[in-house]
């Protein structure tokens, strides 16, 4: 992942080259479409590693010094030390200013399409996960009601500094997912029975333990909640196969979590199941 968003790369390094994967067959690293930019001494992006990247890193500078070609095709295998299988071709254009608002512009309309995650909470594992999630194919919300905790999120996360968190639920975009992690139980329950009632959440899930869900089916029953209502919720988060509580460690399992839930009913709307 780069280290500077698209327009700051550019900005830094006018004279640079579009490297993109036109046409990808059979087994390759990336998918067609994918990009990189190449400039003398940085690079932003990636088609995939390996030894074809490293190929069309040195076309790319090449072009950039008045030669190299504008088209490779590679495949990809041992003849270059890679065993995908597969064969790709790139195409390689110098930036301009026109060529530069296309790309923003194309990551601009992927960007609305993706998933939207909103955090509940912006304690430990709440900045954990807004920062293990900031680089993924995710449109990010944290929510809270302390304003200071806001503070630390990463630039491609957006906050909401609310005095009812579960007025919010309603903002999840469709196929979407809720994450609770408040440093108020009685406020994780409110914000789970308003997630619970949207059947259109792909996820709704609770920081805790079986304790706590227990507490929750018991407050469920209580409020009247439907049990397949209930049952919906993944409380612990995260799954159970790495039985370390640090923040960054509950981070990374529930980011997967999410990835797998969120990539797979994606991929059922777009087949329109």
């Amino acid at each position: 992942m780069p280290d500077l968003a698209l327009p700051a790369f550019i900005a830094a390094h006018p004279s640079s080259t579009l490297v993109e994967i036109a046409e990808a067959r059979g087994s390759t690293p990336r998918e067609q479409g994918a990009f990189m930019l190449v400039a003398e001494n940085a690079i932003w992006g990636t088609i995939g590693g390996g030894q074809f990247e490293f190929m069309a890193i040195d076309n790319a500078r090449t072009m950039l010094k008045g030669g190299g070609q504008p088209c490779m095709d590679i495949p990809l295998g041992p003849e270059i030390g890679q065993c995908c299988g597969g064969r790709t071709r790139l195409l390689f254009r110098p930036i301009t200013a026109a060529l530069a608002a296309e790309l923003a512009d194309r990551l601009d309309r992927d960007a609305r399409t993706n998933p939207g995650v909103f955090l509940f909470g912006a304690g430990h594992v709440g900045l954990a996960l807004a920062r293990a999630l900031a680089p993924l194919p995710l449109s990010v919300t944290v929510v809270e009601t302390r304003s200071e905790t806001l503070e630390g999120l990463p630039p491609e996360v957006t906050g909401r500094y609310v005095a009812m968190p579960e007025s919010l639920v309603a903002d999840i975009p469709a196929g979407g997912a809720a994450v609770i992690l408040t440093h108020d139980h009685a406020l994780d329950f409110l914000i789970a029975r308003q997630a619970l009632a949207r059947t259109d959440l792909a996820y709704v899930g609770m920081i805790g333990s079986a304790t706590k869900r227990a507490t929750f089916a018991s407050w469920a029953r209580r409020e009247g909640m439907a049990a397949e209502m209930a049952e919906r919720l993944v409380l612990p988060i995260g799954g159970s196969a790495v039985k370390d509580k640090r923040p960054e460690v509950i981070a990374a399992m529930v980011a997967a979590e999410l990835l797998t839930v969120l990539s797979s009913a994606t991929a059922q709307r777009l087949r329109g199941g």
